[in-house]
């Protein structure tokens, strides 16, 4: 193990350590905490300390303690001159205030404005289109001649072409959205940044980057007020079977839900569902070319699509951690989390127990006991889990009877983040019928 000891800067920075993650040595850090020491005390350089929660059984107990551990006080992990230039910016902890920022009562009474909307009987509805958007993304595949980049010439743009449909947004801001999604919530990655000044270069009202990422968060998040602010008053005053008029009708005790609280709805309806399952749809594809045996398995079954959507949750686990802080003295594996401390929750870690995955290191299409908590568990479960899970079944029972054969054409590339983060170059060569 790279790591001394458990009392190492080494340790607890790799903990924080975009890089760790690009690279996946952070694995050999959560392996041993879980063993050693599941619920660590935890001081960054440059960060405010907290615990790390690594075990599977802890996080979901913690998650379902919403009363004793909040979110609203710190959603993630954030170097302190990132936090205080939010404060003086906003006035507030947070740019947005999203379900994931909220606490109860607040939290549920939003919540349940879209939750009906997500839930698996009304989103049948929606098969038809979805399946429709994950062919003509297959499609395009197959007309890419044999050769592509997986990310970000197909996992990138199926999820965001669906978001822009359940919202009833047009197709001519695509580009512009996908600026937002990937720079306001993933900033630590340069490429990603580059990337998408790239794929906005020349679009009227799209940010150029000024070099000074705060500076350049903020502009965005201007824009995506102002994007989202005509899309509220346009639903307001002229309603449409969509999800952006969901949110715009949706009242609180009687009242419309205010300005922030509304933009923030559409930023995280926009912002959850376009990296998480970008990530996961590539991330389950490198496994199935890294592993042929369940790609063969998954095409010569494909009544076991479903449960190897789980497994694609589970080994890509795209939110890597959330935040919560501690609201009583509450004793978790031994160890006394005092009133006000934070602790970090880390679903890639849990993901991989050895305590409740069976070789947790092996990816397995027809794994028969997978209760990955990539979504999360308690009130903040994720709310458009039905739907992410909708629309990767949809893209591979696509995918998979029209593939031949699949190979890597170059080395695949993770992000350099740590909160939310997947694939960002997935080189492959293919043939397709």
């Amino acid at each position: 193990m790279p790591f001394p000891g458990f009392n190492s800067d080494t340790l607890d920075n790799s903990l924080v350590n975009p890089a760790a993650y690009a690279d996946e040595s952070i694995h050999d850090a959560y392996t041993r905490l879980r063993r050693e020491d599941p619920v660590h005390w935890t001081e960054p350089t440059g960060f405010r300390p907290f615990w790390s929660i690594t075990r599977h059984a802890d996080i979901v107990a913690i998650s379902k303690a919403n009363d004793r551990f909040i979110n609203r006080e710190r959603t993630y992990i954030s170097p302190i001159e990132a936090e205080e230039w939010v404060k003086q910016t906003t006035g507030d902890s947070h740019l947005f205030r999203t379900l994931v920022d909220l606490d109860d009562p607040i939290h549920m009474k939003l919540r349940r404005i879209t939750h009906t909307w997500f839930m698996p009987q009304n989103l049948k509805k929606l098969e038809p289109q979805i399946a429709a958007i994950a062919k003509a993304h297959v499609d395009r595949m197959a007309a890419l001649g044999g050769q592509c980049d997986f990310v970000n010439e197909v996992a990138l743009w199926y999820p965001l072409r669906v978001i822009m449909m359940i919202l009833g947004l047009p197709a001519a801001d695509e580009n512009r959205m996908l600026q937002m999604t990937q720079e306001i919530f993933g900033p630590q990655d340069p490429d990603v940044v580059a990337r998408s000044r790239i794929i906005t270069q020349g679009l009227s009202g799209a940010t150029e980057g000024t070099g000074n990422p705060q500076v350049d968060i903020f502009a965005l998040v201007q824009q995506f007020f102002q994007y989202f602010g005509e899309v509220l008053a346009d639903r307001r005053a002229s309603p449409r079977d969509d999800l952006a008029t969901v949110i715009a009708q949706g009242t609180v005790d009687g009242e419309p839900i205010g300005l922030l609280e509304a933009i923030s709805y559409y930023a995280i309806a926009v912002t959850a569902g376009h990296d998480t399952t970008s990530s996961t749809a590539s991330g389950g594809l490198l496994a199935l070319i890294q592993n042929p045996a369940e790609l063969a398995k998954l095409k010569a079954d494909p009544s076991l699509i479903p449960g190897a959507v789980e497994e694609m949750i589970r080994w890509a686990t795209p939110v890597k951690h959330f935040m919560r802080t501690c609201t009583e003295d509450t004793v978790v594996g031994g160890k006394t989390i005092r009133k006000g401390d934070g602790v970090a929750l880390f679903y890639w870690s849990g993901n991989r127990d050895e305590a409740v995955f069976e070789e947790p290191f092996r990816f397995r299409v027809d794994r028969p006991n997978n209760p990955q908590t990539a979504f999360g568990n308690g009130v903040h479960q994720c709310l458009g889990l039905h739907l992410a899970r909708m629309e990767i079944r949809a893209l591979f029972a696509e995918l998979l009877p029209r593939l031949d054969e699949i190979e890597l054409a170059g080395e695949p590339k993770l992000s350099v983040a740590n909160f939310v983060s997947g694939l960002k170059a997935m080189p492959i060569r293919y043939r397709m019928r």
